[in-house]
């Protein structure tokens, strides 16, 4: 597995997780053991045996509960949490439903916004996010001004 925790410490003493399977939904697994192999971890999980075993499962997640997850500092988020979110921009403007967050390894991550007017790319920095309210399931957005926009 290509791992995307930013604590990747974690997987030799995980014991059970959550694989992803059709139609959003998970069921949990067993890990049995893991070892690091070639910059990705190697996960044993119970009931799968064999390499096609494995290879029906290729380009699934495997979560964590929410309880499980490392605090994060004030105004810090994970992606998930970010996902569904209604976004307005700072005159009340609705711009649309965060969908995707995307990671360039160039900067701050990339909120894909779509909305009636299509999709919107904003930058996950405060410079152009205002305020998140998880809760409310709301945040609002400075939008950016494009390069040669009209």
């Amino acid at each position: 597995m290509h791992p995307l925790s930013d604590r990747p410490e974690r997987f030799p003493t995980l014991r059970k997780a959550f694989l992803t399977g059709p139609g959003n939904g998970a069921r949990e697994v067993r890990v049995l053991s893991s070892w690091p192999h070639k910059g990705r971890y190697v996960l044993k999980l119970e009931g799968v045996d064999s390499i096609d075993d494995a290879e029906r499962l290729r380009d699934r997640e495997l979560r964590i509960t929410e309880a499980e997850l490392a605090p994060l500092p004030e105004g810090s988020f994970y992606h998930h949490q970010l996902m569904g979110l209604r976004v307005a921009d700072r005159a009340g403007g609705e711009v649309g439903v965060v969908e995707d967050v995307l990671e360039t390894g160039a900067g701050a991550p990339i909120l894909v916004i779509r909305g009636g007017e299509g999709e919107t790319l904003v930058p996950l920095a405060v410079d152009f996010v205002k305020t998140v309210d998880l809760v409310g399931a709301r945040m609002v957005i400075e939008r950016p001004e494009y390069a040669g926009a009209d």
